[in-house]
């Protein structure tokens, strides 16, 4: 009774220190994390290679949730979003996409997105009324070009013979992206690349998605799409820049409502927002590239 505990040795509370300095510089739950990706990449890749309608139900189906997460996320902010049209528009964009190619996309999205202006100024319950119109039709139309955008881009990407393996580097170098980052960040990171926006993303995580993204590229346009191994080059660099800008675009997002997570559905990564964040920008980016340097046959 009354005896005091033991003190830790001097190095196991220099372990716990660094260990504690590691978890707070990662910001996340990375083995619930590692679970996750792994997880949604099985499935991904599995209805892949299995049924390509299997991958667009799953990708309507992220969209789906991340224009609700986006809902619940900007509510808090005082901004009613107008998910009326945007639900049946999500379907609609990458529905078009996959059987009428472009032109599809272009005319779902536009479709979409005067439904937004209409219904929101029209349709919508009276409640709402004129007052804050501008700032919901500008959620409405955001969410049009963020999220639904790179649902069609998927889409696009499937639609060819070769579709599940153009997918398959797309998504592998957006993974290669996040990994290399987040890696070299936290064992490297001194140099904050947009400390006002992220303060944990470092010039020096920057460099490890690059160099993660070129091998992958690399290896990836090669094994999987029998291209030149400089169109992995041009990949990579890509997919590091669009995925990097995704994230910051949602952080920037995240700081101006004032949430820390969109959502809570995926452990170690927040919500389906946070996890689409780098997806979305670089779908349209891995389409244009890999549609200009890797013709399908």
């Amino acid at each position: 009774m009354g005896q005091t505990p033991p003190a830790a040795s001097p190095a196991s509370a220099d372990a716990a220190s660094r260990s504690r300095r590691s978890k707070d510089r990662a910001g996340r739950n990375l083995p619930a994390a590692v679970a996750v990706g792994v997880t949604l990449g099985a499935v991904a890749l599995a209805s892949l290679f299995f049924d390509k309608r299997l991958f667009l139900v799953l990708a309507t189906a992220a969209v789906l949730g991340a224009v609700w997460e986006l809902a619940g996320a900007v509510r808090t902010a005082g901004i009613a979003l107008p998910t009326p049209p945007l639900y049946p528009g999500v379907v609609l964009a990458i529905a078009a996409a996959f059987w009428a190619g472009p032109g599809g996309l272009v005319v779902a999205l536009t479709l979409t997105a005067v439904a937004v202006l209409v219904w929101r100024g029209l349709v919508a319950p009276g409640s709402l009324g004129p007052q804050g119109y501008r700032r919901d039709v500008t959620a409405g139309l955001f969410s049009v070009v963020y999220l639904l955008t790179a649902g069609g881009f998927a889409a696009l990407l499937v639609r060819p013979e070769d579709g599940p393996f153009r997918i398959l580097a797309w998504l592998l170098l957006v993974v290669g992206s996040d990994v290399g980052g987040y890696t070299v960040g936290v064992l490297t990171g001194r140099h904050p690349m947009a400390p006002s926006v992220s303060p944990k993303k470092s010039w020096e995580g920057f460099g490890g998605s690059v160099l993660a993204c070129v091998l992958l590229g690399v290896l990836v346009v090669w094994l999987a799409l029998d291209a030149a191994w400089w169109v992995g080059v041009v990949l990579g660099v890509s997919m590091a820049l669009s995925a990097t800008l995704g994230d910051l675009t949602e952080s920037l997002l995240k700081r101006d409502i004032g949430v820390k997570d969109m959502g809570t559905l995926l452990p170690g990564h927040g919500g389906l927002m946070d996890r689409l964040d780098s997806i979305a920008l670089s779908a349209p980016v891995a389409w244009l590239v890999l549609g200009l340097l890797v013709p399908v046959a």
